[in-house]
């Protein structure tokens, strides 16, 4: 059995009596050990970004007064190869926002905004005029933040 270094031997030490309380814990209260289990199986669709608009939100307002915004979102990283090369991946994810996110958007995000983008993954599917089934996977975003520093009114920073 290899010997662990003298800090992960510490903290193994330091970790152990922790572990016996939380088992033995579990043991004794059924109810929590429950919990804890049914809380470890649910799933979770959240969805962060933080990226370029690639044009202006479209806004629609549907019967009812529903606002919709949608808008291109450019998400970057930058690598360098093996080579020593650097290499830029650019990913572009469509995002939708509803109701008064939705008017925010239009209002405020324009092409090329720096923006912080919260909300979970969708897919939808629809037939298009050919009678192809198509799949489309979107951010539904239930936040955002303007990251651009803000401007006076005479365009300046």
């Amino acid at each position: 059995m290899p010997v662990l270094p003298a800090s992960r031997a510490a903290l193994h030490c330091r970790l152990q009596p922790l572990l016996f309380f939380l088992q033995a814990l579990f043991i004794q209260n059924y109810r929590l050990t429950f919990t804890f289990h049914t809380t470890l199986m649910r799933g979770l669709n959240k969805a962060t970004l933080i990226g370029n608009l690639g044009k202006d939100p479209e806004l629609k307002v549907l019967e009812g007064q529903i606002s919709v915004a949608r808008f291109t979102l450019a998400t970057s990283e930058v690598y360098t190869t093996t080579q020593g090369e650097r290499k830029t991946d650019t990913t572009w994810h469509t995002v939708v926002l509803w109701r008064g996110l939705a008017d925010l958007a239009a209002k405020y995000l324009h092409k090329g905004s720096l923006v912080y983008v919260e909300g979970k993954i969708k897919t939808r599917s629809y037939d298009d005029a050919a009678g192809t089934k198509r799949y489309v996977t979107e951010i539904e975003a239930d936040q955002f933040l303007m990251l651009d520093k803000p401007q006076d009114n005479h365009g300046t920073n």
